[in-house]
């Protein structure tokens, strides 16, 4: 809900960086939106448990984030973006969840809950990912995604270019046209879904060069799943870890570079 209101207020940006969210030390924040009379900006206080909204002319509303119906909660959120002379539409149907699940917002009276607990914690593990995320992405001299949170797929995610266009992939829809327009190596940290149903760092390859599923990379726990086309490295290896950091880092760089030279990356012209 959040996220569309950022995606009908800014201008596209190339593979859909106008689209996510940004972790902050309290939450997660759409960062600053142009309307007709200003700047606004909207953010979840995940420690607080509410939703802010504040514009440039130092006007503010602030809703909380408690259990209540989906719908209830959309016609807040847009009644106070009206009160405060930001006028927005937006298309209300949810993205990337199954059919079953998918209720236009205003309609939704099925989906009710929050656990402030489970939100919270959710967040500071984003928090930590976003730290290692940011030193991972720092020594990258090509073209690289910030790090950032792709509300749809629920996943942080950063990614490095080569700097040369992907093949045309007539077959696909333009949402995905436009997200792999140019060859890339992403990592990131997805809580998992029916097909993995785990929280878990993955790191991929669009387009995948030949032989990449079967690269040896590291820690051992990490593994390539066919289906995802993902190497992933369960959370919980990375949590239990003596090391957390050097050991998601050890996954971030062999994965990546497994990318880079199998798919022939100039890397001595994109590394540091």
């Amino acid at each position: 809900m959040v996220g569309k209101v950022r995606l009908a207020l800014t201008p596209l940006v190339n593979h859909w960086w106008n689209v996510p969210l940004y972790v902050t030390a309290r939450g997660l924040t759409t960062s600053v939106m142009p309307y007709d009379h200003g700047d606004v900006e909207i953010w979840f206080d995940f420690i607080d448990h509410s939703l802010k909204i504040e514009t440039s002319d130092g006007s503010r509303k602030e809703l909380a984030l408690k259990p209540q119906t989906v719908a209830e909660f959309y016609r807040l959120v847009m009644a106070a973006l009206s009160e405060l002379g930001v006028e927005v539409k937006i298309w209300t149907m949810p993205c990337e969840l199954p059919p079953e699940e998918t209720i236009p917002f205003e309609k939704d009276d099925k989906h009710k809950s929050y656990d402030p607990a489970a939100a919270q914690k959710f967040w500071r593990i984003l928090v930590w990912a976003d730290e290692v995320l940011k030193e991972f992405r720092a020594p990258f001299l090509g073209k690289a995604s910030p790090v950032h949170f792709f509300w749809g797929s629920f996943d942080l995610a950063v990614t490095r270019f080569s700097g040369r266009r992907a093949p045309e992939r007539p077959d696909v829809d333009p949402i995905t046209r436009e997200a792999y327009s140019h060859e890339v190596s992403s990592a990131g940290f997805w809580p998992g879904d029916p097909r993995y149903p785990n929280p878990a760092f993955y790191s991929y390859a669009a387009p995948e060069p030949e032989g990449f599923a079967a690269s040896s990379v590291r820690p051992k726990a990490a593994f390539y799943h066919p289906e995802l086309k993902n190497f992933l490295l369960p959370f919980d290896d990375v949590r239990n870890a003596e090391a957390p950091k050097p050991l998601l880092m050890e996954f971030l760089q062999s994965t990546y570079e497994a990318a880079a030279n199998l798919g022939k990356w100039d890397r001595k012209a994109l590394e540091r």
